[in-house]
């Protein structure tokens, strides 16, 4: 039994993958991530900050600790949009390079959204309808459009929940007309660019999906077995933002199922996910706790 690492580099998080594999089946023993705000300020400077930056070797150096710790045979790292965007990207990864020996692969818009349709097959099983899978990320949603298993084409937008939350949610709680601007905003911004597609079945990934699942699970510690396959409505999505809206951030850190550090960009999370489920006129979605390193995994070590 051999034991893998791959550590998933986002604008707003850090996700962990700790997995063994034997006779060709693979079996979780981490899977786990970190709100660590790589792309901080991002959108206003074009560059990741110092401190930014220095948070970001300090979560990776604890993975990576942990990760020593159960022995593993290799370690893989790749890096999303921030990475694929920022001005000093390049600084960020010659710090992992020197000061943890990490070597971190930056993947295009379309390899992400490929990497996200392996992941998720499992959950969609034997169909023939067209498929769409999305993840709101930190910094960007992708759009995977398929028919079964057969991946048609791949689109990453350069719209996601942190830059929306620092352009227009700026009172505390949020006001009606900066939600109703910002909404306004995501609608243009979307509709331009897949109001065209058809879908049958729509799937959300990453981890404002997942969240949004534990809340409505109201889950003290989040179980992905529960929230894998589950169905989500557009009037679900609906009472989960009047929720955030409602409340300060402070108060948002208090909801069960929600972690503390995603409190501040959850409500613009939500108001993609409502946008997008309108262009497309659909009224429930299906949650894939899988997400890009699922499918780099199964790229990688069981194709």
């Amino acid at each position: 039994m051999e034991k893998y690492a791959i550590l998933d580099i986002g604008t707003n998080s850090i996700k962990l993958f700790l997995f063994s594999i034997e006779n060709g089946i693979s079996t979780t023993i981490i899977d786990t991530n970190n709100i660590s705000r790589l792309g901080e300020g991002l959108q206003k400077t074009g560059v990741i900050s110092d401190e930014a930056m220095s948070r970001n070797i300090g979560v990776l150096r604890e993975f990576i600790k942990s990760v020593e710790e159960e022995n593993v045979k290799e370690i893989t790292a790749v890096g999303t949009m921030c990475l694929r965007t920022a001005e000093n990207s390049d600084v960020f990864l010659k710090r992992a390079k020197d000061e943890l020996g990490l070597t971190i692969k930056v993947v295009s818009g379309e390899e992400e959204a490929r990497l996200s349709y392996l992941a998720v097959l499992s959950t969609i099983g034997k169909t023939d309808k067209n498929v769409v899978v999305f993840d709101t990320g930190g910094g960007s949603t992708e759009f995977i459009f398929g028919k079964g298993t057969s991946l048609n084409n791949r689109i990453s937008l350069n719209l996601g929940a942190i830059h929306p939350s620092e352009e227009f949610l700026l009172s505390d709680p949020v006001k009606d007309y900066e939600f109703k601007k910002m909404q306004d905003h995501m609608m243009k911004f979307f509709s331009e660019k897949i109001s065209n597609k058809k879908v049958d079945y729509l799937i959300g990934i990453g981890g404002t999906v997942t969240s949004m699942g534990a809340v409505m699970y109201k889950m003290v510690n989040y179980d992905p077995t529960i929230i894998q396959g589950s169905q989500m409505s557009l009037s679900e999505v609906k009472r989960q933002i009047v929720l955030y809206k409602n409340k300060t951030i402070e108060e948002r850190k208090l909801i069960l199922g929600l972690q503390p550090k995603r409190a501040d960009v959850i409500l613009a999370g939500a108001g993609i996910i409502n946008t997008i489920m309108e262009i497309f006129k659909i009224d429930s979605f299906t949650i894939s706790d899988r997400g890009l390193r699922h499918g780099l995994m199964f790229d990688k070590y069981l194709k």
